[in-house]
């Protein structure tokens, strides 16, 4: 130990104290399942001894591999006189846990109490643990020592999982206390002098809420009516300002047909005079064409007449020269 460093000193020391308590779990466990009842509660109890002496194991390999030795003390001792408290130490550890044990196992009025006594003392060490290994887990991680916080978190894990399930146990075992220990007639008085308290403030409720649902009907009835008054009015200005919309619509209407009709009017005066002008000049030009016609067909006549005359004076012209 005097060779540690001040990192493993401080590792060995809480590794110890943790170990420390697994030791002494191991004995007082023992003891809690002589008693334990149901037979699940018994066989997880069971299951957790092996762990609690997986648990001691374990620690006390990493404690050696850091450098000391694994020791039930909250501090570590000089080697000059190791060996020697260390074995004082554990048999103290263990003498302490045997009479806890059995004062555990004789006190209380009924068995089912001694149960529920064991499973509050069992939680309250599960607590002790958690705490002692969040602690090694967070100062492992500040020295930068991974396998030890590696190993502080598995045991972590199973701890946190027993005192889950041991916490359940509680209240199912007072349960079985009250029912064993209390006669019937004193719990069913308790029960119905509950049930009236608790029917009487429901009634007190009821009626309270009576009363304020009535003030809020009223209070909505009147709220409706102001509704209703505030909607008339804006109803009623809301049809003044739609009839005053629609005349101004109506006007601009009218007044753009007007100027639809004029723009009409003058659009189809210009068409109508051009259309008259093309029909004029349309048929100016018909006529000078039937005119041209008409005086080539005289012409063409003339010509044609003044041929047959000329032909026939040949002919008998030539006739004549024959005879």
């Amino acid at each position: 130990m005097a060779d540690l460093n001040a990192r493993d000193t401080k590792l060995v020391q809480w590794l110890n104290e943790a170990y420390g308590k697994e030791k002494q779990l191991e004995t007082a466990l023992a003891l809690h399942i002589q008693l334990a009842e149901p037979a699940t509660y018994k066989k997880r109890l069971q299951q957790h001894l092996k762990e609690t002496k997986n648990h001691a194991r374990e620690l006390e390999r990493r404690i050696k591999k850091l450098g000391g030795k694994a020791e039930a003390l909250d501090l570590p001792v000089p080697d000059a006189a190791g060996d020697v408290v260390t074995a004082a130490a554990n048999v103290a550890g263990r003498a302490v846990a045997q009479v806890q044990g059995v004062a555990q196992t004789v006190r209380g009025t009924s068995d089912w109490e001694k149960r529920l006594k064991n499973a509050k003392d069992e939680l309250h060490e599960e607590a002790e643990e958690i705490a002692n290994y969040t602690a090694i887990i967070t100062l492992a991680e500040q020295v930068g020592d991974k396998d030890t916080a590696k190993l502080a978190k598995s045991i972590l894990r199973e701890e946190q999982r027993m005192y889950d399930f041991v916490a359940k146990q509680i209240p199912r075992l007072t349960k079985e206390v009250v029912k064993r220990e209390i006669p019937a007639k004193e719990r069913k008085k308790a029960s119905s002098s509950r049930s009236r308290s608790s029917s009487s403030s429901r009634s007190s409720s009821s009626r309270s809420r009576g009363g304020s649902s009535t003030s809020r009907s009223r209070s909505r009835s009147g709220s409706s009516s102001s509704r209703k008054a505030s909607s008339k009015s804006s109803s009623g200005g809301a049809r003044s300002t739609a009839r005053k919309a629609a005349s101004t619509t109506r006007k601009t209407a009218k007044t753009a047909a007007k100027s639809g009709s004029t723009a009409a009017k003058k659009t189809g005066k210009t068409a109508r005079s051009s259309a008259k002008t093309a029909a004029k000049r349309t048929s100016t030009t018909a006529r000078k064409s039937a005119s041209g016609s008409s005086s080539k067909a005289s012409s063409g006549g003339r010509s044609k007449s003044s041929g047959s005359t000329s032909r026939s004076k040949s002919r008998s012209s030539s006739s004549r020269k024959k005879s």
